[in-house]
């Protein structure tokens, strides 16, 4: 009998509550004390019975409702282990870390914080707020546009303010587009793994997703123009900067090798680069290897904030940017003209470069911390952006290893969730931003490398 058995004696011994639900109480008490850690190895159902003076089925009800209450877990081979509930960071729900959601970190630089309360309550003074409540043209005020045609031009130097629109958010121009270039059961090519928003939009529209294969160049070219001859698709959609979920840039050959199929089909291209602000050095856009089929796309939710609804999309034409912008209205009516006057007041003002910067440094960080306890573990990600890609080799499988952190108090991100060929690799992304702080970031993180090197969990609850 060990110390642990000994003190669990005397406490069954002047308790009256049920030995079994005492016994999972017990478990409970000595994680939270201590005595008890993460993969500590407990005794055999037979072994405790007898040292407890329990009888068999006691104390397997002891273990079935420490399982229960996720303090425990079993596995045939290995034993009865702790789970424990270290690290615990609060989830969206309550306590976890949120790695799920892809959201850009939160600098706490209180100098930049100040800069943007300031600059909000100046651009609120001087303003008619009856214009901010009013319903506006779709497509935002002609100084919106003008403002959205310079940040564009970084990245689409010919951009003209009759093919620009101001619009609420990346989302809604990728559900606008699909609904005007495809009509139910046809076909948009997509990258195999993408962003999951867009499988949600075709499977809205009735509209069929055909997965191209990915390198570590990106989609592959002849498998486009393979589906181009036999399959004639509608539209190209590309996430060609940073891909979520996988990390990767599409290299200048490969965008030059797409736009040329494109060009040679006639295929319009959707290019969403929701990431393409936050490298410092990127390829051409497709937009300036197609410029007569590509629709550029780009906003703040990845390079300010989530909640600044404001993105812009550069149309191939001023006829195909009046066509959108009616797509657009009969289901969004209008962007938020008190969001848009926000977000063009910190673009004039020089604070949305400020905070991209603030964001850019952060990433780093914790992408440093990422490469610390991930990097042996093969994990893909560039110090630009905030998330990245984990492949699984240690016997887990993707499900089961995001359902098994979330009981720890972590979120990750399975790679079914990003998978258009039905085919998803063992994978996770993992998203290093959001509310949570640079160390509870690193908590996590830990966490995560702790449970890939202990694979003592291998069938978690989903």
């Amino acid at each position: 009998m060990n110390k642990t058995t000994q003190h669990w004696t005397k406490k069954l011994a002047r308790s009256d509550r049920p030995a079994y639900l005492l016994l999972a109480d017990l478990i409970a008490e000595d994680i939270r004390a201590g005595r008890l850690a993460a993969r500590d190895r407990l005794p055999t159902l037979r072994e405790l019975a007898a040292d407890l003076g329990l009888n068999y089925t006691t104390v397997a009800r002891g273990y079935s409702e420490a399982r229960k209450r996720g303090l425990i877990d079993s596995h045939a081979g290995i034993g009865t282990y702790i789970r424990g509930t270290s690290p615990s960071l609060p989830l969206r729900g309550g306590s976890g870390a949120e790695m799920t959601m892809n959201l850009p970190p939160e600098p706490q630089d209180t100098v930049l914080l100040q800069r943007m309360h300031d600059t909000a309550a100046r651009m609120l003074e001087r303003t008619d707020l009856y214009d901010l409540l009013r319903y506006q043209d779709f497509g935002g005020t002609g100084h919106d546009r003008e403002v959205g045609t310079q940040w564009l031009r970084r990245h689409v130097p010919h951009a003209s303010l009759s093919q620009v629109l101001v619009c609420p958010g990346i989302h809604s121009v990728l559900t606008a587009l699909f609904s005007q270039l495809a009509r139910p059961g046809e076909m948009i090519c997509v990258e195999a793994l993408t962003y999951p928003g867009v499988k949600a939009i075709a499977t809205q529209l009735g509209i069929q997703l055909h997965a191209l294969p990915l390198d570590d160049d990106g989609p592959l070219a002849e498998a486009f123009e393979h589906a181009c001859k036999t399959l004639h698709p509608k539209a190209l959609y590309c996430n060609p900067t940073l891909l979520n979920p996988t990390t990767t840039t599409m290299t200048r050959s490969r965008r030059e090798a797409l736009a040329d199929v494109a060009l040679r089909y006639a295929i319009p291209i959707i290019e969403d680069d929701a990431y393409g602000m936050l490298p410092r050095q990127v390829p051409p856009a497709m937009a300036t290897l197609a410029p007569e089929l590509t629709y550029y796309i780009t906003g703040f939710s990845k390079c300010f904030g989530a909640g600044l609804r404001s993105a812009y999309v550069h149309s191939p034409g001023s006829r195909q940017s009046q066509r959108l912008a009616g797509a657009l209205r009969a289901t969004t009516v209008m962007a938020s003209p008190v969001t848009n006057a926000l977000a063009t007041c910190w673009v004039e003002d020089g604070t949305a470069d400020a905070m991209v910067e603030a964001i850019r440094i952060e990433s780093a960080a914790r992408q440093a911390l990422a490469a610390r306890y991930l990097g042996p573990h093969g994990m893909q990600a560039p110090t630009d952006g905030f998330h990245l890609w984990l492949p699984l080799t240690s016997g887990w499988s993707p499900v089961e290893f995001a359902s098994y952190l979330r009981t720890q108090g972590v979120g990750v991100v399975a790679s079914a969730a990003f998978s258009t060929d039905a085919d998803p690799p063992d994978a996770v992304r993992i998203c290093l931003g959001g509310p949570i702080s640079r160390e509870e970031c690193e908590r996590g993180l830990k966490l995560v490398a702790e449970t890939i090197a202990h694979p003592v969990h291998p069938h978690a609850t989903v």
